[in-house]
This record gives structure tokens, C-alpha cells and sequence, in this order.
């Protein structure tokens, strides 16, 4: 996902961001935060951040549509579980459902990662901040402006992670044997939550997401970050 977000970082500053409106964006010096791409505003660092989540999405929603059916396999038998492993899971689907699916919850993984907008502005203006108002080293800038940014990202877009897991776990049908579906699109899921559980429903196991956040995501954009500097222009 960093990758792409690089990518799309460049592609917006060189096409979008360019022009004379953006010339007074003052850049980050690369010893004191983010390596490359620092004259791009805020907001193109959040529409990079969508074009990223949204390119991601093709590889992570059968990824996670498959790992999320594995873990609500809850009989303590094995042979009693329908899928044997990963490898067995996707057979079984794309056989019964075909590619369609394999990638079923692909609009509401596109949906919550759409929230990656609030993750890499807000990161832009973390480090920004600390770069600005801090005598901070370059990575200890990355980690707490990594962290933080998480978290802003964790409590804007949690709900919507709720309702892409409750639409991978529901039931496909057909062939396949493991029940009758309740969801036709995440729209539905999302009804069902409200219907059954309320506001409360999306925000179900928030705190050890939340908590888990911070240090998971700092000391990877600590690295990131780092990796990117001791790269040539």
C-alpha cells in the first residue's frame, strides 16, 4: 500500500498540485519528517491516500474476504470445519460462486479504505506540526505523527470496517453449503447492524483496535519513512 501511495503522491504533485495556486505550500525539510513529495498540500496527500486504498483493494478484499470465513470456523473438530485452510477456501468459492464470489465485500472494502484519506492528511498535518513547532529527530516526527494519524483513521472509518467483516461472514448459499445469505450488498449489513444492535453495533471491539493502532503503525511508517530518505531523489 505504501508503494502506491508513493506513486500516487508523485502523480498528484507533478499533475495536480503543480500549479501556481500551490507554489506557497512550503515544504518539510526531508531531515525533519517525510523524505519526498512535502510540497504537496494536505489534501493531496488524503486523495492519494484514497487513490492508494482504493488500488490495494483489488488484492486485500479476497484476501480478507477468505481469512475472515476461516476465522468463524469455531468447531474444535477440524473435519467438521468447511474449509481445510486458505487454499481450500478459495477453491470452494471460486468453484460454487466463481470470481464474483471470491470478491464479494470488494465495494465495502473500497468504502473503508476510502477513510485512508483521513489517515495520510492527517499524517501530513501531524508532521507538519511537529516538524513546525518540535525539535523532534526525523523518526521520532514518523512515529508519533504515524501513530496519531492511525488513530484518527481508526475512529473515522471503524463503523465501516464493522460492516465489511459482517457482509465477508455472512453466509454465500448455492452449492456451497454453509446457509442461507442474508446480505446482498454492504448497504444491508449496515441496515441489519442498526436494526439489531443500534450505534453501538458498529463500534463493537473498538478499544483493542484502537489501542493496537498507534505503536503497530508508528513503527512501521518510522521504517517507511527511513527507507524513503536513504533513497536518491
Amino acid at each position: 500500500m505504501l508503494g502506491s501511495l508513493t506513486f500516487y503522491r508523485r502523480i498528484l504533485k507533478d499533475n495536480v498540485f503543480s500549479g501556481p495556486y500551490f507554489q506557497g505550500v512550503k515544504p518539510v525539510p526531508a531531515e525533519q519528517g517525510v523524505a519526498n513529495d512535502r510540497q504537496l498540500p494536505t489534501i493531496g496527500h488524503g486523495v492519494a491516500g484514497i487513490m492508494a486504498g482504493w488500488t490495494v483493494s483489488f488484492i486485500a478484499a479476497p484476501v480478507e474476504h477468505v481469512k475472515a470465513r476461516l476465522q468463524i470456523q469455531y468447531a474444535v473438530d477440524k473435519k467438521a470445519r468447511l474449509y481445510s485452510g486458505p487454499i481450500d477456501c478459495c477453491k470452494k468459492i471460486l468453484r460454487t460462486h466463481g470470481l464474483h464470489g471470491l470478491y464479494r465485500g470488494l465495494a465495502a472494502t473500497m468504502l473503508f479504505r476510502s477513510f485512508f484519506f483521513f489517515w495520510w492528511g492527517s499524517y501530513d498535518i501531524f508532521t507538519r506540526m511537529f516538524s513546525t513547532h518540535t525539535t523532534l529527530s526525523a523518526p521520532a516526527i514518523n512515529f508519533w505523527a504515524g501513530g496519531l494519524s492511525a488513530q484518527v483513521f481508526w475512529i473515522t472509518s471503524y463503523p465501516s470496517d464493522v460492516v465489511k467483516q459482517r457482509l465477508m461472514t455472512d453466509p454465500l448459499g448455492g452449492e456451497l453449503g454453509d446457509g442461507k445469505p442474508r446480505f446482498n450488498k454492504w448497504k444491508d449489513a449496515a441496515k441489519e447492524i442498526w436494526k439489531t444492535d443500534g450505534a453501538r453495533g458498529y463500534w463493537r471491539g473498538f478499544t483493542p483496535c484502537f489501542l493496537r493502532a498507534f505503536p503497530a503503525n508508528a513503527v512501521a511508517l518510522v521504517a517507511f519513512e527511513s527507507a524513503m530518505r536513504a533513497l536518491p531523489e
